[in-house]
């Protein structure tokens, strides 16, 4: 950590905490477009970790989870090193209830941008070199996304090795080894070297208390990981039994249109031909059973009962102890409701 850090232009020295705005763009009618961020750098170097939600503008429960995190003034006046949070990186969206720009495009899809571009391009851009290329670490908030929930779940490249190490400190016991996609966040950080975790739980425009709650504890135990805070260590044998990697995923489809009725939901063990759900026609006729293709635990599925043919339904990751991981994941719901 160098003694000089300058975000938006503005210089943060060691042992400060400062709140700023970005800006990014313009829109046609002169609306200024930035982007909120608020730097708390320690007395002593560190690690860099930049925190972002609001990637996509709906998707809130990361938002929420920053905001708890800054309220935690006391662990954080005490952190080495410098965190760097952005509780919304996508303001349109946010300001509107969308997931979306102006233009339609997918911000997670556009990075890491083109000062030339479109707006997604240029929002991207900026956020890569303002806040990414200044970084050592980082952690993204997802939600589900068009009347999608999903279980807390972390997303990343376990094959780098500092990142499968920070996916086991995050602690929810579901990570899910995810490929990079062009275009996303993860990818442009992973270019440039920087370890990244993609933490997804919940729904769009909802706030889940339970997910809340998962996000800032993993935040924390990250945090305490690469050396910012302290507190309690945990030895990589003991994540490893608490922590499950799915290797593979799979969506289960609408055979039928018509309304879904759930028989399982998130966290669920479903076997191989077990019934997950009915497909009916608004009289109750003309059943169709809905039925898991393999053995696996219920990440995500539709919040929406009605159903046209092909709809993603529920999403299945697959284990190699199923059982296991169920148990581990009501011990862990134990926990977090025990947590005032």
């Amino acid at each position: 950590m160098t003694s000089e850090l300058v975000i938006g232009g503005v210089s943060v020295p060691p042992g400060k905490r400062k709140r700023m705005e970005i800006p990014v763009a313009k829109l046609y009618d002169y609306t200024e477009m930035t982007i909120p961020v608020e730097i708390i750098r320690g007395k002593e170097e560190g690690p860099v970790l930049f925190i972002s939600a609001a990637v996509h503008g709906d998707e809130i429960n990361g938002t929420e989870i920053i905001r708890r995190l800054l309220a935690r003034k006391k662990m954080l006046s005490r952190i080495r090193g410098t965190a760097i949070m952005v509780p919304v990186v996508n303001v349109f969206g946010f300001n509107r209830n969308v997931r979306y720009l102006p233009d339609r495009r997918d911000l997670n899809r556009s990075f890491p941008g083109s000062g030339s571009g479109s707006l997604a391009s240029q929002i991207a851009s900026v956020f890569m070199k303002e806040i990414v290329d200044k970084c050592t670490h980082g952690i993204d908030l997802h939600t589900g996304g068009g009347h999608r929930a999903n279980l807390p779940q972390i997303r990343a490249c376990i094959d780098d090795a500092e990142t499968n190490r920070l996916a086991h400190n995050f602690g929810v016991p579901v990570v899910i080894n995810s490929s990079l996609r062009d275009g996303s966040l993860r990818q442009a950080a992973a270019d440039k070297g920087i370890p990244i975790l993609l933490f997804e739980g919940g729904e769009a425009l909802r706030y889940d208390e339970k997910v809340i709650r998962s996000g800032l504890q993993g935040i924390i135990s990250v945090m305490t990981a690469i050396g910012m805070i302290e507190g309690q260590k945990i030895s990589m044998k003991k994540q490893r039994e608490d922590v499950f990697i799915a290797r593979s995923s799979y969506w289960v489809r609408a055979p039928h249109s018509g309304s879904l009725r759930a028989s399982k939901h998130l966290g669920n063990r479903v076997k191989q031909n077990e019934l997950l759900g009915v497909i009916s026609d608004v009289f109750g006729q003309g059943r169709v059973n809905v039925r898991a293709p393999k053995t696996g635990i219920v990440i995500g599925m539709t919040m929406l009962p009605l159903v046209n043919n092909g709809d993603a339904l529920f999403h299945i990751a697959t284990f190699e102890d199923v059982a296991a991981v169920e148990e581990k994941m009501e011990l862990y719901d134990e926990a977090l409701e025990s947590r005032t």
